[in-house]
Protein backbone atom coordinates (compact mmCIF):
# COMPACT_ATOMS: atom_id res chain seq x y z
CA UNK A 1 0.00 0.00 0.00
CA UNK A 2 3.31 2.33 1.02
CA UNK A 3 3.83 2.92 -2.68
CA UNK A 4 -0.11 3.51 -3.63
CA UNK A 5 -0.07 6.18 -1.53
CA UNK A 6 3.43 7.54 -2.35
CA UNK A 7 2.28 7.20 -6.06
CA UNK A 8 -0.98 9.80 -5.34
CA UNK A 9 1.63 11.93 -4.12
CA UNK A 10 4.03 11.60 -7.39
CA UNK A 11 0.94 12.23 -9.39
CA UNK A 12 0.13 15.82 -7.57
CA UNK A 13 3.54 16.74 -7.62
CA UNK A 14 4.73 15.65 -10.89
CA UNK A 15 1.76 14.45 -13.27
CA UNK A 16 -0.85 16.83 -12.62
CA UNK A 17 1.09 19.91 -13.47
CA UNK A 18 2.09 19.08 -16.37
CA UNK A 19 -1.30 18.24 -17.54
CA UNK A 20 -2.92 20.71 -15.81
CA UNK A 21 -4.90 22.18 -18.85
CA UNK A 22 -6.31 19.13 -19.64
CA UNK A 23 -7.67 18.21 -16.25
CA UNK A 24 -9.39 21.54 -15.69
CA UNK A 25 -10.60 21.01 -18.69
CA UNK A 26 -12.12 17.74 -17.82
CA UNK A 27 -13.22 19.24 -14.38
CA UNK A 28 -16.23 20.88 -16.37
CA UNK A 29 -17.29 17.70 -18.03
CA UNK A 30 -16.47 14.24 -20.06
CA UNK A 31 -16.83 13.70 -23.91
CA UNK A 32 -15.50 9.96 -24.39
CA UNK A 33 -15.86 8.29 -27.36
CA UNK A 34 -15.73 4.85 -26.33
CA UNK A 35 -17.35 2.70 -23.89
CA UNK A 36 -14.80 -0.32 -23.11
CA UNK A 37 -15.75 -2.99 -21.29
CA UNK A 38 -13.10 -5.21 -19.67
CA UNK A 39 -12.28 -7.66 -17.07
CA UNK A 40 -11.42 -6.23 -13.47
CA UNK A 41 -8.25 -8.43 -13.36
CA UNK A 42 -5.20 -6.04 -11.95
CA UNK A 43 -3.39 -6.90 -14.98
CA UNK A 44 -5.96 -5.37 -17.25
CA UNK A 45 -4.67 -1.61 -18.13
CA UNK A 46 -7.52 -0.55 -20.78
CA UNK A 47 -5.78 3.35 -21.10
CA UNK A 48 -1.92 1.58 -21.20
CA UNK A 49 -3.15 -0.84 -23.63
CA UNK A 50 -5.12 1.66 -25.84
CA UNK A 51 -2.61 4.57 -25.26
CA UNK A 52 -5.61 6.86 -23.92
CA UNK A 53 -5.92 9.70 -22.22
CA UNK A 54 -8.28 10.65 -19.61
CA UNK A 55 -11.41 11.48 -20.48
CA UNK A 56 -10.91 9.22 -23.72
CA UNK A 57 -12.38 6.22 -22.45
CA UNK A 58 -15.58 5.33 -20.40
CA UNK A 59 -14.68 2.54 -18.79
CA UNK A 60 -17.05 -0.69 -17.40
CA UNK A 61 -15.04 -3.52 -14.96
CA UNK A 62 -16.26 -6.75 -14.03
CA UNK A 63 -15.19 -10.19 -13.54
CA UNK A 64 -15.53 -11.77 -16.89
CA UNK A 65 -16.07 -8.58 -19.21
CA UNK A 66 -19.12 -9.86 -18.38
CA UNK A 67 -22.75 -7.99 -19.99
CA UNK A 68 -26.10 -9.13 -18.33
CA UNK A 69 -29.08 -9.39 -20.75
CA UNK A 70 -31.41 -6.46 -20.83
CA UNK A 71 -33.84 -6.99 -17.84
CA UNK A 72 -36.39 -4.80 -16.11
CA UNK A 73 -33.86 -5.45 -12.84
CA UNK A 74 -31.43 -2.69 -12.45
CA UNK A 75 -28.09 -3.12 -12.24
CA UNK A 76 -24.64 -1.30 -12.54
CA UNK A 77 -23.46 -2.72 -15.94
CA UNK A 78 -27.29 -2.03 -17.03
CA UNK A 79 -27.15 1.45 -15.93
CA UNK A 80 -23.97 2.50 -16.94
CA UNK A 81 -24.44 1.06 -20.84
CA UNK A 82 -27.20 3.21 -20.63
CA UNK A 83 -25.76 6.08 -19.41
CA UNK A 84 -22.61 5.88 -21.69
CA UNK A 85 -24.59 5.44 -24.95
CA UNK A 86 -27.97 7.73 -24.14
CA UNK A 87 -26.43 10.41 -22.25
CA UNK A 88 -22.69 10.63 -22.98
CA UNK A 89 -23.30 9.78 -26.60
CA UNK A 90 -20.10 7.34 -27.47
CA UNK A 91 -19.33 5.96 -30.79
CA UNK A 92 -18.00 2.83 -30.28
CA UNK A 93 -18.58 -0.03 -27.56
CA UNK A 94 -15.17 -2.47 -26.78
CA UNK A 95 -15.70 -5.76 -24.94
CA UNK A 96 -12.05 -6.86 -24.34
CA UNK A 97 -11.26 -10.48 -22.81
CA UNK A 98 -8.17 -11.54 -21.83
CA UNK A 99 -5.87 -14.39 -21.59
CA UNK A 100 -5.20 -16.29 -18.61
CA UNK A 101 -8.46 -15.04 -17.22
CA UNK A 102 -9.36 -16.15 -13.97
CA UNK A 103 -13.29 -15.79 -14.24
CA UNK A 104 -13.24 -17.85 -17.40
CA UNK A 105 -11.90 -20.95 -15.84
CA UNK A 106 -14.33 -20.82 -13.43
CA UNK A 107 -17.10 -20.76 -15.92
CA UNK A 108 -15.26 -23.88 -17.69
CA UNK A 109 -15.73 -25.36 -14.19
CA UNK A 110 -18.85 -23.78 -12.34
CA UNK A 111 -19.21 -26.95 -9.78
CA UNK A 112 -15.98 -25.95 -8.05
CA UNK A 113 -17.42 -22.46 -7.09
CA UNK A 114 -19.67 -23.61 -4.22
CA UNK A 115 -17.78 -21.59 -2.07
CA UNK A 116 -18.17 -18.24 -3.91
CA UNK A 117 -22.37 -18.13 -5.04
CA UNK A 118 -22.09 -15.30 -6.30
CA UNK A 119 -19.17 -15.61 -8.24
CA UNK A 120 -20.89 -18.89 -9.49
CA UNK A 121 -24.18 -16.91 -10.25
CA UNK A 122 -22.63 -14.20 -12.13
CA UNK A 123 -20.93 -16.41 -14.20
CA UNK A 124 -24.13 -17.58 -15.23
CA UNK A 125 -23.98 -15.41 -17.85
CA UNK A 126 -21.19 -17.05 -19.63
CA UNK A 127 -23.06 -19.94 -20.18
CA UNK A 128 -23.71 -19.34 -23.53
CA UNK A 129 -20.00 -19.61 -24.38
CA UNK A 130 -19.43 -22.87 -23.16
CA UNK A 131 -21.98 -24.38 -24.48
CA UNK A 132 -21.16 -23.38 -27.83
CA UNK A 133 -17.55 -24.23 -27.50
CA UNK A 134 -19.25 -27.80 -26.18
CA UNK A 135 -21.18 -27.86 -28.92
CA UNK A 136 -18.02 -26.98 -31.65
CA UNK A 137 -15.84 -29.56 -30.08
CA UNK A 138 -17.95 -32.24 -29.47
CA UNK A 139 -16.61 -32.49 -25.36
CA UNK A 140 -19.65 -32.88 -23.12
CA UNK A 141 -17.15 -31.14 -20.19
CA UNK A 142 -14.90 -28.76 -21.23
CA UNK A 143 -10.63 -28.53 -19.56
CA UNK A 144 -8.27 -25.95 -19.34
CA UNK A 145 -7.26 -26.68 -22.97
CA UNK A 146 -10.79 -25.36 -23.86
CA UNK A 147 -10.01 -21.68 -22.17
CA UNK A 148 -8.62 -19.93 -25.07
CA UNK A 149 -11.47 -20.95 -27.50
CA UNK A 150 -14.17 -20.39 -24.16
CA UNK A 151 -12.57 -16.82 -23.91
CA UNK A 152 -13.17 -15.46 -27.56
CA UNK A 153 -16.55 -17.35 -27.72
CA UNK A 154 -17.23 -15.29 -24.14
CA UNK A 155 -16.37 -12.15 -25.72
CA UNK A 156 -18.91 -12.88 -28.81
CA UNK A 157 -21.54 -13.86 -26.48
CA UNK A 158 -21.75 -10.39 -24.58
CA UNK A 159 -21.42 -8.49 -27.44
CA UNK A 160 -25.03 -10.35 -28.45
CA UNK A 161 -25.86 -9.45 -25.18
CA UNK A 162 -25.25 -5.63 -25.63
CA UNK A 163 -27.95 -5.42 -28.37
CA UNK A 164 -30.75 -6.40 -25.77
CA UNK A 165 -29.93 -2.75 -23.97
CA UNK A 166 -32.48 -0.41 -26.01
CA UNK A 167 -30.33 2.23 -26.19
CA UNK A 168 -27.60 0.59 -28.03
CA UNK A 169 -30.19 -1.35 -30.46
CA UNK A 170 -31.74 2.16 -30.93
CA UNK A 171 -28.05 3.72 -31.78
CA UNK A 172 -27.09 0.53 -33.62
CA UNK A 173 -29.83 0.55 -35.66
CA UNK A 174 -29.15 4.03 -36.76
CA UNK A 175 -25.55 3.19 -37.46
CA UNK A 176 -24.46 5.42 -34.60
CA UNK A 177 -23.11 2.58 -32.35
CA UNK A 178 -20.40 0.23 -33.73
CA UNK A 179 -19.44 -3.02 -31.53
CA UNK A 180 -16.02 -4.35 -31.32
CA UNK A 181 -15.02 -7.67 -29.83
CA UNK A 182 -11.13 -7.66 -28.44
CA UNK A 183 -9.01 -10.28 -26.65
CA UNK A 184 -5.68 -9.21 -25.12
CA UNK A 185 -2.68 -11.19 -24.60
CA UNK A 186 -0.65 -10.23 -21.49
CA UNK A 187 2.09 -12.20 -22.40
CA UNK A 188 3.08 -11.10 -25.63
CA UNK A 189 0.77 -7.45 -25.68
CA UNK A 190 -1.08 -8.83 -28.94
CA UNK A 191 -4.56 -7.62 -29.81
CA UNK A 192 -6.73 -10.16 -31.29
CA UNK A 193 -10.05 -8.66 -33.11
CA UNK A 194 -13.51 -10.11 -33.70
CA UNK A 195 -14.12 -10.38 -37.61
CA UNK A 196 -17.95 -10.63 -37.67
CA UNK A 197 -17.80 -11.62 -41.18
CA UNK A 198 -15.16 -14.25 -40.91
CA UNK A 199 -15.95 -15.46 -37.58
CA UNK A 200 -12.65 -15.34 -36.51
CA UNK A 201 -10.29 -13.38 -34.16
CA UNK A 202 -7.76 -11.30 -36.26
CA UNK A 203 -4.58 -9.96 -35.05
CA UNK A 204 -4.63 -5.44 -34.83
CA UNK A 205 -2.59 -4.08 -36.67
CA UNK A 206 -2.43 -0.39 -38.01
CA UNK A 207 -4.32 -1.47 -41.37
CA UNK A 208 -6.27 -3.86 -39.65
CA UNK A 209 -7.73 -1.42 -36.94
CA UNK A 210 -8.51 1.28 -40.17
CA UNK A 211 -10.15 -1.68 -41.83
CA UNK A 212 -12.73 -2.11 -38.79
CA UNK A 213 -13.31 1.51 -38.70
CA UNK A 214 -14.21 1.47 -41.65
CA UNK A 215 -17.25 -1.36 -41.11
Amino acid sequence: MDHVISGVAKFQKEVYPNKKAAFQKLANGQNPEVLFITCSDSRIDPNLVTQTEPGELFICRNAGNIVPPHSNQTGGMTASIEFAVAALGVTHIVVCGHTDCGAMKGALKPEGLSSLPHVKEWLGHCRAATEVVKERSGCSELTHDHLEDVTKENVVQQIQHLRTHPAVAAKIANKHVTLHGWVYNIGSGEVLCYNSESGEFEVMDQSHAEAQLKR
